[in-house]
């Protein structure tokens, strides 16, 4: 077979074995929700302009959202001549979340709107070891009884939002080998809540919803944030171009695990040396001080005695925060994050941790990447969590394709 031949029959089959590409798909009510979802109201006119819509089609559309209780009419535009244009604007009212933000010690528990707004929240101190059976019923039990007290029927549930203490597996929302959680590991999460309550479960580290929910609530011009929680652990959440950032198996973020020089000969509960939380977590400052002959049994002990002045433990507090500075300036250098943002509770205790991470990162990471760098502490504060595992509902429960599928079912 000749060059010119052989070329031809290549293109034959590459010709044969070709697929037109898929004509675009029009958008759905789904993707008309999304335009509303800023609270911006708008007319069906507005609506059709800005998708590229049919009249007929978006009015459709906007008769779905109507029906399915996800927008309400706002009031009326002004006429242009004839009758003025009704408006329409998302009602965040339509559905309810459940959100759990779950620690070594404690469990929060909070019921928003779509908007993330909570209209209803419970706490209480309750050990993650206790193992997942009595931990998720504590979780289903208070989450009916918050919608009891919210007025809301359990099928207003769009789903639960529940963050954990340990490495996770986002897609199977599974506790991967947590070394804090005994019981927990490969523990079916999503089955056993979904199995309580109506609607969708979704799971993640306790530290990625605190970013997710710090972001969303006080910080979401910042494309590029580091959250770090400071506590019983130390753990940080990675928001990178606007969304959280988990890495090959959800791992991305564990910088309580990374080794600090100073602390080479300190065991960590991981079954190393020398690592970040070891030395500088809220346990194991409370470990030192008493050493010292100062008692304290843990993070809210320790910012119980900064707030009363001793010396010993703000020594301990900028140490810490120094410490943790260490490991953020790499960080800092290779992802050059504009917002640091210090979280947990050992964070309550005053400046002092606060101002040893500044030290540090101001000298230790490059010029340009601390260029307009703010480090601040949660502005959120205890809620973080919370809104943060809500909002993870929402934005899952409110794409288009799953909207689209809601209201044709």
């Amino acid at each position: 077979m000749t060059e010119d031949a052989l070329t031809k029959t290549q293109d034959r089959r590459r010709d044969a074995g070709s697929v037109a590409p898929a004509p675009p798909v029009p958008p759905g009510a789904g993707t008309l929700l999304r335009l509303l979802r800023d609270g911006r109201p708008r007319t069906r006119a507005e609506l059709a302009s800005v998708t590229g819509l049919a009249r007929s089609t978006v009015t459709q559309r906007v008769d779905a959202l109507l029906a399915g209780g996800l927008i309400g009419p706002a009031g009326e535009a002004a006429s242009t001549g004839g009758r003025p244009p009704t408006t329409f604007v998302f009602d965040p009212g339509a559905r309810v979340v459940l959100a759990a933000d779950l620690g070594a010690t404690y469990a929060r528990l909070a019921l928003t709107d779509l908007s993330g707004q909570v209209l209803a929240d419970t706490a209480a101190d309750i050990e993650i070891d206790r193992g997942p059976t009595e931990v998720l019923g504590w979780v289903a039990e208070h989450g009916r009884a918050l919608l009891a007290e919210a007025g809301r029927a359990p099928e207003e549930l769009m789903g639960t939002g529940i963050g954990l203490p340990g490495p996770v597996e986002h897609d199977t929302g599974r506790a991967v080998n947590p070394p804090i959680m005994p019981g927990w590991d490969g523990f079916d999460v999503p089955g056993f809540i979904g199995g309580l309550l109506p609607g969708s479960v979704l799971v993640d580290n306790d530290v990625n919803i605190m970013a997710v929910g710090e972001h969303f609530a006080r910080w979401s011009d910042a494309r590029h944030l580091l959250f770090v929680k400071v506590a019983t652990g130390i753990g940080c959440g990675i928001i990178a171009d606007g969304a959280v950032y988990r890495g090959a198996k959800g791992a991305a973020g564990d910088m309580g695990h990374i080794q600090v020089p100073h602390g080479a000969d300190v065991p960590c509960r991981c079954g190393n040396s020398g690592c970040l939380e070891a030395v500088a977590s809220g346990s194991a400052i409370a470990a030192a001080l008493t050493a010292q002959g100062i008692e304290a049994h843990g993070a809210l002990d320790v910012v119980e005695l900064a707030r009363a002045g001793g010396l010993p433990v703000l020594r301990a507090l900028r140490q810490a925060g120094r410490d943790i500075g260490e490991v953020l300036a790499a960080s800092v250098n290779m992802l050059n994050p504009s917002i640091i943002v210090i979280g947990g509770s050992l964070s309550q205790a005053g400046d002092h941790l606060l101002a040893g991470v500044r030290e540090v990162i101001y000298q230790r990471s490059l010029p340009l990447a601390t260029e307009g760098l703010s480090i601040v502490s949660s502005q959120v504060g205890e809620r973080a969590g919370v809104i943060g595992a809500a909002v993870m509902v929402i934005e899952h429960g409110l794409a288009p394709q799953r909207v689209d599928a809601l209201l044709a079912g």
